[in-house]
C-alpha cells in the first residue's frame, strides 16, 4: 500500500505536471495572438478600402473628405500612433497632409499615399457622367487601405517611419488646380531627411501588375522588387520600366530623396464613376502590403 508520503508526493507531482502544461498553453497562446496581431491582412485592408468609399467622394473641402481624416485619426491612433494634421494652401486651396508616427525619432522611411479623390471622372466612357465625381476606391483608398494596414502590423522594433496621408493629388488639369498639391507642401515644409520614400497608389485592382517607373530612384525599386521575387511575386512586380509617372514621390526625387511609386496606372477604371470596391482586389492589396511589411523588417536586419 502506498504511505501516506508517498501518496502526497505523487499528488504534488501530478498538480506540478498540471501547473506547467496550463503555463505552456498560456505561453503559446499569447505567442499565437502576437504573431496573428502583426500579419498583414488583405482583407482587413478591403474593408478599410470600402469604409472610405461608404463616405462618399473624398473630394477637397466636402463633408466626405473631413469625415476619412477624422476616421484615419481615429483609426491611427487606435493602433498606437500619434498623429498630426499639416495645414498649408496651395493655389488657394486649403491643404491637410495627415503625418503618423510612433517615437520622436527621425523617419528612417516615410510611407505615402494620397486619401482624396478627383472632382470629375473625366475618363468615363459615358460622357453623361464625366462631371461626377470619382468613388476613388483604387485611385485612393488603396493605398490608404495598405498603409492603415502596415500601422496596424509593423512591429515595435521596425525601423522608424512615417504614414504620410496627402491631400490634393488628384486633381491636376482642372482649372484652379493642379496635380500633387499636397506632395509638394509637405515637401516644402520637411525638415526631416529620411532615407528613402516609398509611395502606393492605386495599388488594388483585380489584375494588378506593377512595372518599375521611370521617375522613382533605380537602387530602390531594385531592392523593392528583388524582395518581391523572393516572395513569389514576381509575376506582379515587374521588374522593367514601362511609364515615367507624375505622382506623389516626384517632390521627394527632386528634394534629393530617394522615392519610388508602386502604381499600376494600367486600370481601366483610372478616372471613372467605376473605380468601385468591386473592382478592388483583396489578394492584390495582400501581395503589395506583405512586399512592403518585408521589406521594411529587412532594412532593420541590415541595419544592425
Amino acid at each position: 500500500m502506498m504511505t501516506k508520503r508517498r501518496i502526497i508526493l505523487y499528488l504534488s507531482t501530478i498538480g506540478l505536471l498540471l501547473l506547467l502544461l496550463g503555463l505552456w498553453y498560456v505561453w503559446a497562446f499569447i505567442l499565437y495572438r502576437q504573431s496573428t496581431s502583426t500579419k498583414f491582412d488583405g482583407n482587413r485592408a478591403y474593408d478599410y478600402v470600402k469604409t472610405q468609399v461608404s463616405f462618399g467622394p473624398r473630394v477637397p473641402g466636402s463633408v466626405a473628405h473631413t469625415k476619412v481624416l477624422d476616421w484615419l485619426r481615429t483609426e491611427l491612433e487606435s493602433a498606437g500612433w500619434q498623429v498630426q494634421i499639416q495645414q498649408s494652401q496651395s493655389l488657394g486651396h486649403p491643404i491637410q497632409n495627415l503625418v503618423a508616427y510612433r517615437s520622436e525619432q527621425p523617419p528612417q522611411f516615410i510611407l505615402g499615399a494620397h486619401y482624396d479623390s478627383r472632382i470629375y471622372a473625366d475618363h468615363d466612357p459615358d460622357p453623361s457622367k464625366q462631371t461626377q465625381p470619382t468613388p476613388g476606391a483604387n485611385n485612393g483608398a488603396s493605398g490608404v487601405a495598405v498603409l492603415l494596414e502596415l500601422a496596424r502590423t509593423l512591429p515595435a522594433d521596425a525601423p522608424p517611419v512615417w504614414l504620410v496621408f496627402f491631400d490634393a493629388e488628384d486633381n491636376g488639369k482642372i482649372p484652379g488646380w493642379d496635380w500633387i498639391l499636397g506632395s509638394k507642401a509637405f515637401v516644402s515644409l520637411m525638415t526631416v531627411k529620411p532615407q528613402a520614400m516609398l509611395l502606393v497608389d492605386m495599388v488594388g485592382s483585380t489584375d494588378s501588375t506593377f512595372y518599375m517607373d521611370g521617375n522613382s530612384d533605380r537602387q530602390l525599386s531594385n531592392s523593392i522588387w528583388d524582395t518581391a521575387a523572393k516572395l513569389g511575386y514576381e509575376d506582379v512586380f515587374i521588374p522593367r520600366i514601362k511609364y515615367n509617372i507624375l505622382d506623389d514621390h516626384i517632390p521627394f526625387i527632386q528634394a534629393g530623396i530617394p522615392a519610388v511609386d508602386i502604381i499600376d496606372i494600367d486600370d481601366k477604371y483610372w478616372l471613372t464613376t467605376s473605380d468601385t470596391p468591386e473592382h478592388v482586389s483583396p489578394k492584390s492589396l495582400q501581395t503589395v502590403g506583405s512586399v512592403l511589411w518585408t521589406w521594411l523588417m529587412q532594412q532593420k536586419s541590415q541595419s544592425n
